[in-house]
């Protein structure tokens, strides 16, 4: 895996701008890599399949601690620079500048579980529109890293990102990403200012449906469950 390297002015922007950045994170031996840990039972705590939970049709898998060094390099290089736009949303809490330290306080408020998670789709499979939150502590972003091809993998299997804004109907976005590209994201609201307010609206996030072939991606979530 080669460093990871952010730009932090263009992400802040992305963000500022839409609500989301789209990112390149990975090359395609270390995509293969990660999504052939799928079937490896030792790297993670459960098993959730999503038909049977109405989350969907599909399945996805909870790493364990400790996280393979691969992802546990991505959520700490990603969540510096997202602490910083985090907190100049002014929102409620603090966050601190090393992931370390956040997970601290997760795991202090009851939150020990990680949550960094691999998700697999075949056909006809697909992710109804959810958040994800886990207990009282939530850092506001997320990631999503494809690992599959998208045309050669597998066709359809969009990312969809929908915006509730109040008193006005629903905005959804499309995101197409490369292999090995991310997309950042809110994890519950979007802060934009106008005039120099702040507007928050609710954020959902899934998967449309896949049409042909496997579809595998990482979900790189900062704060631990309960």
């Amino acid at each position: 895996m080669y460093p990871i390297v952010i730009d932090e002015t263009a992400l802040a922007s992305d963000i500022g701008r839409q609500g989301w950045s789209r990112i390149k994170l990975l090359d395609p031996p270390d995509c293969a890599a990660l999504a052939a840990l799928y079937g490896q039972d030792r790297h993670f705590r459960s098993t959730i399949s999503m038909q049977r939970h109405n989350f969907g049709r599909g399945e996805y898998r909870y790493f364990a601690y400790p996280l393979p060094p691969a992802i546990q390099a991505m959520r700490t290089a990603l969540y510096r620079p997202l602490a910083s736009i985090a907190n100049a949303w002014a929102m409620a809490a603090d966050f601190p500048a090393s992931h370390e330290d956040y997970v601290a306080q997760c795991h202090r408020a009851g939150q020990t579980r990680p949550t960094p998670l691999l998700l697999r789709y075949g056909p006809g499979d697909y992710n109804c529109l959810h958040q994800d939150l886990y207990g009282a502590l939530a850092f506001p972003f997320q990631a999503t890293v494809l690992l599959s091809s998208p045309g050669t993998d597998f066709t359809g299997g969009e990312f969809v990102l929908v915006e509730q804004r109040p008193r006005a109907q629903s905005c959804a976005e499309v995101i197409a990403l490369a292999q090995g590209e991310a997309v950042i994201f809110p994890v519950n609201r979007r802060v934009s200012f106008q005039s120099g307010t702040a507007r928050r609206t609710v954020m959902r996030h899934g998967v449309s449906r896949v049409d042909h072939g496997l579809r595998h991606t990482l979900g790189i979530i900062f704060h631990d469950a309960a």
